[in-house]
């Protein structure tokens, strides 16, 4: 039975994957607190189902503490790419701690041990944090996320080519982060995910061929699959290049897997699928939580 007592911090409330994170639990009746970055950000994080929302900045230890004071429980994940996410993450976790805290869900990442990979690596050390911090916590290891897709889904729909930086035959796994979202609720409000490492990933491996031939079938037309400059595409992104070139490069020749065993156990239920998902953004229904209610 989930813990309708708990009170949880949820930290980035008003991101578009923490975000998802609060209407799970205000549909499970928890006490929800939203950290938000900016003041612009409070009324998205309560219109999700938090009671209260607090502006903090992630490097700032002390307004980090403040906003977890109170809370038995903290959901983190960091932003992509955060500068510093490693110590960044540490320090969260030892202001948890020092709050009182006793329970930690960490969203990371499948595979944290790639050390070739910066946005893998940085995730290590602060799961050796919680590790050794006397909370409970509970690891979520989810896989790439479907909502990946969702920026560029106007210039494939417009171009008829679906480009990424990477081969055309790399096969990868994903999720929706929605189905995370649940399994996040699921570890903040029940025990029985309690001290678990969960890979969480949908199911099927696709390459960007059959990426492109199930959007074909949703749209009732061709889209090609190509593969853009990685060079390009990461020099795009400005201090983040290197990291991001880096991440193209393993992509173009390992891809990315993983197994769908873990969240259909969890869920009891076939994790949502990538069809299904391209459909909504073929409906125009965004795919996101309803507000104060179960993801849609």
């Amino acid at each position: 039975m989930p813990d309708t007592l708990a009170s949880i911090l949820a930290i980035g409330a008003a991101g578009k994957f923490a975000g998802l994170i609060v209407p799970e639990l205000a549909r499970r009746g928890a006490k929800v607190r939203g950290l938000v970055r900016t003041s612009g950000e409070i009324d998205a994080a309560k219109a999700a189902g938090a009671q209260e929302a607090v502006v903090g900045d992630l490097t700032d230890t002390a307004s980090v503490g403040r906003a977890m004071a109170g809370m038995s429980r903290v959901f983190y994940i960091a932003p992509a790419f955060l500068p510093n996410e490693a110590d960044v993450g540490v320090a969260i976790v030892r202001a948890a701690k020092d709050a009182g805290v006793k329970r930690f869900v960490f969203s990371s990442v499948i595979h944290p041990i790639l050390s070739e990979l910066a946005n893998h690596a940085a995730k290590a050390p602060v799961e050796d944090a919680l590790l050794t911090s006397g909370m409970e916590f509970t690891f979520l290891h989810p896989t790439v996320f479907f909502q990946n897709f969702t920026a560029g889904w106007p210039r494939v729909v417009e171009s008829g080519v679906l480009a990424e930086p990477w081969s055309v035959e790399s096969r990868f796994s994903r999720v929706d982060y929605r189905d995370v979202a649940e399994a996040a609720a699921i570890a903040l409000t029940e025990d029985r995910l309690l001290y678990g490492t969960f890979e969480l990933c949908a199911e099927g491996w696709h390459n960007r061929q059959e990426v492109a031939a199930i959007i074909s079938d949703v749209l009732g037309r061709p889209i090609r699959a190509e593969r853009i400059d990685p060079k390009q595409a990461a020099a795009s992104t400005g201090p983040g290049a290197p990291a991001l070139q880096k991440m193209f490069d393993w992509y173009d020749k390992q891809g990315l897997q993983g197994n769908a065993l873990t969240l259909r156990a969890i869920l009891g239920r076939e994790p949502r699928a990538l069809r299904a998902f391209f459909a909504e953004l073929a409906a125009g229904v965004p795919p996101k939580p309803t507000p104060t209610g179960r993801a849609a």
